[in-house]
Formats: structure tokens, C-alpha cells, sequence
């Protein structure tokens, strides 16, 4: 009974982990062509998130979950120590499903721009094309090679949120975290069909920078010393960056108007060394995949200049 109790309060804490996950949107789905000017296209991608990092905190988050329930009235940093890490890994790269829609408006021949709103996040971005024709399947020019490259940029927070059974947990740490992304795509495409009216397929290189500010203001949290001292823990803030290197892959199929759009990203990264209340320094780095699948229509193309 008592191992089945444990089992379900760390079905909880790694369900919160997951839903209090901040990570920017890293699903890439453009092509080399950009949107030809004054045409929309609208879209909907569903990806999973499959990251090293948090996944090899799962031993300690159960360790520490099973510890924090025995302690419930009285909490130590001892206790709550691996929790911590988990949690700070889980929520800079969670790993678990993730849904974003979209909207990209061709603002001249060779620039178009978009907004996403990915599980929370609310991302802009645009792209520049240096490569390939910019007319339509209604309007062809010449055949080749398409190539664009991007900037995209996404802010989004996170906290632990007091529910699901863990109001306890939630006012001791009272956990947050903010972040800024910046993330650039080259981004090179092969079309199918005349200015891709059947689709294309896409490939391309990715850099990314992270801005991080996290912190917990810890409530009945207290630290053991040696001859039976305790004192209580206090409120840390602290700020980290890094960089993600990656590479994906992509494909749009169907014809002039509907596409269904696989893709799939990968990424490396060093997350940083980051301080548990500043007592203690723990360092994350790992690879990420991102597969995803996704739906895109064209609006407009049917229109001769």
C-alpha cells in the first residue's frame, strides 16, 4: 500500500515537472522558400520533446520524491536536494508532448515573417530568402534550389504549480523560472512540383542561444549541520546562459493548398552549471530530439499578379 502511495505522489511530481517545463520552440518546418509576398500560410505542429538531461534525473527525482513525502511536516534541503535538480532539468528541456499553431504573412518578394504560439510560448520570427525564385505555382520562375535563412525569438515562464496533490511541495521551493531565446535557421529545400505545389524537402543547420533566471524562495525548508544545528534555508536567485547547436530535417507533402508537414530536429547542448540555493553547483548538458508532425495550408496562391 505505502510503495503504491509513493508510486503515485512520483507519477505527480514528474507530471508537474513536465507541465512546468519552459523550453523555446524548436520545431523547424520552413523551407528555404519563403512565403511569396501578400500570400499567408497557417499551420498546426504537434512534437514530442525527448531530452538526455532530464531523463538521467529520473533516479534521483524518485529517490527524492519518496523522501519528501516521509518528511512532509518537516522538510530538509537534504530531502528536496535531488528534487531540485530534476526539476530544474526537466523544466530547462522537458521532455513530453508539445502542440504550437502558426501564422506567416509575405511581407516583400524575399522576406516573410510569422507568429507561433507553442505550449505557452509566444514566439516571432522571420526569414530572409537568399536563394531560388520567389514566384508562385500560379506564376513559376526558373527551377533550382531554394535557401533562406532566419531569426526567431521566444520568452516564456515557468513555475511549480500548486496542485495536483502537491501544495506542500509548492509553497516550500515556490520554484520559477523565466527564459529568453534567440534561435537562428539556414535552412536549404529541394521542391516538388513548380514553386513547390505538390512540396518539397527541407534540411538545414540550427544555432540557438538561452537566457535563464531562476530561483526558489524557499518556505518551511530548513539545512541540517553537524551537533544537531539547523538553519533555515534562504530565497536564491541566479542567472545562466548557453548554446544549442542542431541540425534537422523536413518535408511537405500534398498539393497547392493542404500539406501534412513531417519533420524532425536535433540538437546538443550545455546547459551551464546551475546553483541549488546557492549552496551547491550542478551542471546539465545532453542531446535533445524533436520529432513532430504537422498540417499547413496556403492562402492567396491562387491569385496572378
Amino acid at each position: 500500500m505505502r510503495n503504491t502511495f509513493y508510486l503515485c505522489q512520483l507519477g505527480l511530481l514528474l507530471l508537474v515537472a513536465v507541465a512546468s517545463g519552459c523550453s523555446t520552440s524548436r520545431t523547424i518546418t520552413a523551407s528555404g522558400k519563403v512565403t511569396p509576398q501578400g500570400k499567408f500560410k497557417l499551420g498546426y505542429n504537434s512534437a514530442f520533446n525527448v531530452a538526455t538531461a532530464p531523463l538521467a534525473e529520473i533516479d534521483d527525482v524518485t529517490r527524492a520524491a519518496v523522501n519528501a513525502v516521509k518528511n512532509r511536516d518537516s522538510l530538509y534541503l537534504e530531502d528536496v536536494q535531488p528534487l531540485t535538480e530534476g526539476l530544474l532539468a526537466y523544466s530547462l528541456d522537458p521532455v513530453g508532448t508539445s502542440s504550437e499553431f502558426y501564422i506567416r504573412y509575405g511581407l516583400a518578394p524575399r522576406v516573410d515573417m510569422g507568429y507561433k504560439y507553442a505550449s505557452g510560448a509566444h514566439v516571432l520570427d522571420a526569414m530572409y530568402q537568399f536563394l531560388g525564385s520567389t514566384g508562385t505555382p500560379a506564376n513559376p520562375g526558373p527551377e533550382g534550389l531554394y535557401g533562406s535563412i532566419g531569426l526567431q525569438y521566444s520568452g516564456q515562464n515557468a513555475s511549480l504549480p500548486s496542485k495536483l496533490g502537491l501544495r506542500t511541495l509548492s509553497s516550500i521551493l515556490n520554484y520559477e523560472l523565466s527564459r529568453k531565446d534567440i534561435l537562428i535557421p539556414l535552412v536549404f529545400s529541394y521542391s516538388l512540383g513548380p514553386e513547390e505545389e505538390v512540396g518539397n524537402i527541407s534540411w538545414g543547420l540550427v544555432y540557438s542561444h538561452s537566457f535563464i533566471k531562476y530561483g526558489f524562495a524557499p518556505g518551511k525548508l530548513f539545512r541540517k549541520y553537524a551537533g544537531n544545528m539547523v538553519e533555515k534555508v534562504n530565497p536564491f536567485t541566479n542567472k545562466e546562459n548557453y548554446a544549442s547547436y542542431g541540425a534537422f530535417l523536413n518535408a511537405k507533402l500534398g498539393y497547392k493548398y493542404a500539406y501534412v508537414v513531417p519533420a524532425i530536429s536535433i540538437y546538443y547542448q550545455n546547459y551551464g552549471n546551475y546553483e541549488i540555493f546557492g549552496l551547491q553547483s550542478r551542471n546539465y548538458k545532453g542531446v535533445t530530439i524533436v520529432p513532430s508532425l504537422g498540417l499547413q495550408f496556403n492562402l492567396g496562391y491562387d491569385k496572378r499578379r
